[in-house]
């Protein structure tokens, strides 16, 4: 079985691309949702953070049988579960481009505010940086269109 994980974030496409894999019939599962998640207050900064309900994320990946499975999600545990991830793709894009989906976007009110622009602002500055340095292979999403992100992926998850 190959388990892709798919990052990135906010505005590159995880979730367009994601509903294109299932549209192929692919099992697809977007882990921005309370399902596989939860708050919980970070120790360091004191600060709420929503990351993957751990539990669940494991019996997802041990319990899955299919010769492939895509999981799309950017969360800061998402490090814990890389080594049960054949690969770990992260979708990117410039910052203008990015911002400007999410300003466009009608599936996801995240991004619309001035102070959430700032958030994804600084995300990008500090946070991608560190899924660059976790990804098995990187996908800029302002070259490639959304079928053409899927056909990498399809590519990279089928076995030989």
């Amino acid at each position: 079985m190959r388990r892709v994980l798919i990052t990135g974030m906010s505005g590159v496409g995880k979730s367009s691309v994601l509903e294109e894999l299932a549209r192929r019939g692919f099992p697809a599962i977007d882990t921005d949702s309370d399902e596989w998640c939860e708050w919980m207050i970070d120790p360091q900064t004191g600060e709420p953070d929503w990351i993957w309900r751990e539990d669940r994320m494991r019996d997802l990946l041990t319990g899955h049988h299919e010769p492939v499975l895509f999981v799309s999600g950017c969360k800061s545990n998402q490090g814990k579960f890389y080594d049960s991830f054949e690969d770990v793709v992260l979708l990117s894009a410039p910052l203008e481009v990015m911002l400007d989906r999410i300003a466009r976007r009608t599936n996801n009110p995240y991004g619309k505010s001035e102070e959430e622009r700032r958030q994804i602002v600084e995300y990008v500055r500090f946070v991608e940086p560190l899924l660059r340095r976790g990804a098995t292979l990187e996908l800029d999403t302002s070259t490639l269109t959304v079928p053409e992100v899927a056909d990498r992926l399809v590519a990279l998850a089928r076995p030989g």
